[in-house]
């Protein structure tokens, strides 16, 4: 499946294209020709991260992909945003998000499945809460981003989220590079 070499590895929701487009073109028509503060994240790296691994041995790698094919990860829902906030406040922001409205119990549910599975392979608990969220900017050093937030409207569009993907994180030369390694259907 992948090599042997140490793989950073996370768990998310992919978004559709149509969404991913959609929510770019949203963000272009809201701040203009002024970009989002800070370290931006591509479009094509959009995603919401139910759980990051980091680096992950082959073992521990197969071992999360069988919890996860064999735990009852919950039925498709759909999901539906909602504005923008700041990760640790907008006054002193770190983190630029997007919410999600609809299908946040749901992936709040899923992150706590994926909680589990992953301490079977040895990973270490989260110490934070969950927070469903789709990352925009990494703000360093903090920023006030409390204009920005302001200034976007919640997101209308919606999708159907029938699965999850185990991404590989590569790093280096511009921004980093997500590979789908594995989808994991939901139902």
């Amino acid at each position: 499946m992948v090599d042997e070499a140490a793989r950073r590895l996370f768990i998310a929701v992919d978004l559709t294209d149509d969404v991913r487009h959609g929510l770019a073109a949203h963000l272009r028509a809201a701040l203009g020709h002024a970009p989002v503060p800070g370290r931006p994240v591509v479009p094509a790296n959009w995603h919401i991260t139910l759980r990051f691994l980091g680096n992950s041995t082959e073992w521990q790698c197969e071992t999360v992909l069988a919890g996860l094919t064999e735990t009852e990860l919950g039925r498709p829902f759909t999901l539906s945003f909602s504005g923008l906030g700041a990760f640790p406040r907008p006054a002193r922001a770190t983190v630029l998000w997007l919410g999600v409205a609809e299908g946040s119990s749901a992936l709040t549910g899923l992150a706590s499945v994926i909680e589990d599975v992953v301490g079977s392979a040895g990973f270490v608990p989260e110490d934070r809460p969950f927070h469903p969220h789709l990352t925009l900017s990494r703000l360093r050093p903090p920023q006030d981003v409390g204009r920005v937030i302001n200034s976007v409207a919640p997101f209308p569009l919606r999708q159907q989220v029938n699965g999850i993907t185990i991404f590989r994180s590569h790093l280096g030369g511009g921004p980093a590079r997500y590979e789908p390694i594995e989808v994991v259907p939901l139902g």
